[in-house]
Parts: C-alpha cells; sequence; structure tokens
C-alpha cells in the first residue's frame, strides 16, 4: 500500500519529478523527430537512400539494446529501486551523444555517413538507458490506478512542453547561433539542450522513489516471453506501439518538408511544429478529469478520431493559412488525448500480467514495448527517407517533382491517418478497463499477504 496517498505534497513532488524526466527526454527527442532527417539530407548532404538504409539498421540495432536494458532493470536491486539507478546512470552519456549526433565532422562523405551511424547509435542507446526505466518505473511509484494515470498525465505534460520549447524555439536558435551556418547552429543548440536535460534528469532521479514493493522472482527469458504471449492487453497495446510511434515519426519528420515544398511556405512550419506540441498541453491537463468519466481505452479512440480529422482539413485546406491551422489544431488535440493514452494505459498491461502470472515484468515489457517502439520507428524512418530518395527528392532545390510532392503529402497526411484508423481498430478489442479495479484489488491483497 502506498504510504504517502494522503500526502499531497509527496504527491506533487513525485508528479512533478516523475515528469520532469519527460521534458528532458523531448528537449533531444523532438529535434530528432523533427530535424534529423533534414539534418542529414540538407546539412550534411547525405545521400537519402543512404539514410533510408541507416535508419533501418540503427533502430533495429536499438530495440535490441531496449530488449538488453529492460532485462538489466528486472535484475537491478538497489537501495534506489530497480529503476531509477539507471536514469540517473544514463544523464551524462545522453547530453554527451546528443552533442555528437548533431556535430559535422570535416570528413569525406563516406567518413561522414560512418559518423552519423555511429552517433546516432550512440545516442539511441543513451537514450534507451534513460527512457526505457521512465516506463517501467511507474508501477514502482504508486499502485493506485488514479494516480498512475495521474502520474503519467504529468510525465505528458512535461513531454509536450519540452516538445514545445524545441519546436518553437530550436529553429530560431538554430539561425542565431550559427549566423547562417546551420552545422554550427545545431551543435551549439543539441550542447544547450544536452546540458539543460541532464540537469533535469539528475532532479527527476532525486524527487521520485519506488514505493511500491513487486515481486523480485527472477524470471527466465522465456518465462517472460511465455507470460506477455498470454497478456491479450499488451497484445493490443504493443500492436498500437506501431501505428502510434510510426505515424508521428513520418508525421514529425514530414513537417518541414511538407510545409516548405507543398504549402511553400517554411516559416509556417515552426508555427505548425509548436501547435502540435503546444496544443496537447492543454488536452492533458483534461485527461486525469476525463479518465474518471469514460474509460482510456475510449479515450484513445476519440483521440485518433480527432487526430484523423484534423489531417483531412489541412488536406482540404490546401495553401488556405487559417483552414491549415485549424486542422492542425484539430488534429493536435486529439494527438494529444492519444499521448496521454498511451502512457496511462502502459502499467495496466503489466498488472494485468502480474495477476495472472503471479510475476512482475515490469522492465522486460518495457523494453519489449520500446523494441517494437524501435522496429516501429525504423521502419518508419526508412520508408520516410525512402519515399524521399524514390520520388526525385532534391534536398534545398527551390522547386521538387509532382513526385516528390506526394511522396510529402503521403509522409505528412495519409500514412498518419492510416494508423490512427488501425488504432480505433486495435482499440475496439480492448477490454482491461472494466477488469483493473478488481485485478489492482487482488494484487494489493497478494503484496500485503507476503511482506
Amino acid at each position: 500500500m502506498d504510504t504517502f496517498k494522503k500526502d499531497k505534497k509527496s504527491k506533487w513532488r513525485q508528479r512533478i519529478g516523475y515528469g520532469s524526466s519527460d521534458f528532458a527526454c523531448n528537449l533531444i527527442w523532438q529535434v530528432i523527430s523533427l530535424y534529423l532527417l533534414y539534418f542529414y539530407t540538407d546539412v550534411m548532404h547525405l545521400n537519402a537512400a543512404a539514410v533510408s538504409v541507416m535508419f533501418l539498421v540503427t533502430k533495429i540495432f536499438d530495440g535490441f539494446t531496449d530488449l538488453a536494458v529492460g532485462i538489466l532493470i528486472d535484475r537491478t536491486n538497489t537501495k534506489w529501486g530497480k529503476s531509477r539507478p539507471w536514469i540517473f546512470a544514463g544523464a551524462v552519456p545522453f547530453a554527451v551523444t546528443a552533442f555528437l549526433a548533431f556535430s559535422v565532422p570535416d570528413i569525406s562523405q563516406k567518413g561522414m555517413l560512418i559518423y552519423a551511424y555511429v552517433t546516432y547509435m550512440l545516442l539511441s542507446l543513451a537514450y534507451t538507458i534513460v527512457n526505457i526505466p521512465m516506463a517501467s518505473i511507474l508501477p514502482s511509484l504508486t499502485a493506485d490506478s488514479q494516480e498512475r494515470t495521474n502520474l503519467a498525465a504529468s510525465r505528458v505534460f512535461f513531454s509536450y512542453i519540452g516538445s514545445t520549447v524545441v519546436s518553437a524555439f530550436a529553429l530560431r536558435m538554430v539561425d542565431r547561433f550559427g549566423n547562417g551556418n546551420e552545422a554550427v547552429g545545431f551543435r551549439i543548440v543539441m550542447m544547450i539542450f544536452g546540458i539543460a536535460g541532464c540537469l533535469v534528469f539528475f532532479f527527476c532521479f532525486y524527487n521520485t522513489k519506488e514505493r511500491v514493493r513487486i515481486n523480485e522472482e527472477k524470471v527466465s527469458l522465456k518465462a517472460s516471453i511465455n507470460c506477455l504471449i498470454h497478456n491479450k492487453p499488451w497484445l493490443l497495446f504493443a500492436a498500437n506501439i506501431i501505428w502510434f510511434f510510426g505515424g508521428f515519426i513520418i508525421q514529425a519528420g514530414a513537417i518541414i518538408y511538407y510545409f516548405t515544398y507543398n504549402l511553400n511556405n517554411k516559416e509556417l512550419s515552426s508555427v505548425v511544429a509548436t501547435i502540435t506540441t503546444l496544443i496537447p498541453v492543454a488536452t492533458n491537463l483534461s485527461v486525469p478529469f476525463l479518465a474518471r468519466m469514460t474509460s482510456k481505452r475510449n479515450l484513445m479512440i476519440t483521440g485518433s478520431v480527432f487526430h484523423g480529422a484534423g489531417l483531412l482539413i489541412v488536406f482540404a485546406g490546401g495553401t488556405s493559412v487559417p483552414v491549415v491551422i485549424a486542422g492542425v489544431t484539430v488534429a493536435a488535440l486529439g494527438y494529444g488525448l492519444k499521448g496521454s493514452m498511451h502512457f496511462a494505459i502502459q502499467p495496466d498491461p503489466v498488472d494485468y500480467g502480474e495477476w495472472k502470472s503471479g510475476v512482475n515484468i515490469a522492465g522486460t515489457m518495457s523494453a519489449v514495448n520500446g523494441f517494437i517502439g524501435k522496429v516501429g520507428m525504423a521502419v518508419a524512418s526508412s520508408v520516410a527517407a525512402a519515399l524521399l530518395a524514390s520520388s526525385g527528392y532534391v534536398a534545398n532545390a527551390q522547386v521538387q517533382t509532382n513526385s516528390a510532392l506526394y511522396a510529402i503529402s503521403a509522409m505528412y497526411i495519409w500514412i498518419p491517418l492510416a494508423t490512427n484508423i488501425l488504432t480505433i481498430i486495435t482499440f475496439l478489442m480492448y477490454d482491461l478497463d472494466k477488469k483493473l479495479p478488481q485485478i489492482n484489488k487482488e494484487l494489493e491483497e497478494r503484496r500485503l499477504a507476503e511482506r
């Protein structure tokens, strides 16, 4: 049972501490999502087809490191808990590798591609070390379902604040610090974001505590996999990880291309990126209230409907800025609700699995979730780069071919729309919300009996 159920100060300290971790992550993650493909093609001047292959290779490698870190978390046992030490340990490497990945060395194009492979893989590994524990720690912070929703909402709130900082200021900072040299600008900006993110991770470490005792029985990898494949709620959640992150990666990476070339309005890309990350903050703040009115499943479906509808409005608006802004706003409201529900739902299959099998594999499950997400992102990133390469896209060209414009439109509108439809179909089959109160009651009784 949580020892701080009635201590509002401790609750808010932990909510802010836990949530701040995603602010730190998104100072870097949002730059990767919005600008890494652009950085490689238009700043490093790497071949788009080569970048496509690189994204696929590095992300699949990253997926396996997720599994390794998750398994190690399940086997970690320190006075700080199982997950917290990893957040502390990964803070400095995350900052350093972010700086290196967005630096342009004075070497040949072949050497540049090798450098991109190595630094991106190191950055992805560092991201894994801080990000997997953020998911695995949640079931240990509290056993209360509503408080978990509040913690997840805090995490998503801070993630959108971090994303908004990047969306609103990153390109402006690149221009200012680089004085027209984007290579210099990106390097300085990532140094600033890296240092800030590192300090925030330390803040997170000192303001969270793993309060819930979980079953620490050592579980083999084979047994863990067996638990997963018999966990229907997790299987559905896992499928949606692909739709959620795949759609996000393709759309986010396409923003600067879509508004620069399809709408001939590059300045609007920063405005749209800011709306895409700022509006979800308002949605996120309403999540604890909405979660009391209906199920997480229904909120996920509703968010997908709004996100898809907003994309259709953007397409219908053509070059009309007011209509496009309206569509982006509707889409952002939906995306914010989906994002909040993704993290709010994530710990529930962990409890279901422990209730059904008798063991808690939060670290392994978070790692597998990360692996699936990385594979989905790998495919999405590779598809995006491949679409640009095959369509005849020319970096920095004043006018792109029709095939290139169609490819960019597919990246920003049609593929994300398809992933929203898949999310709706997936969650129509999800029914854990109704069972969870009884499951949590029985789990708490078991934990008390084991003490």
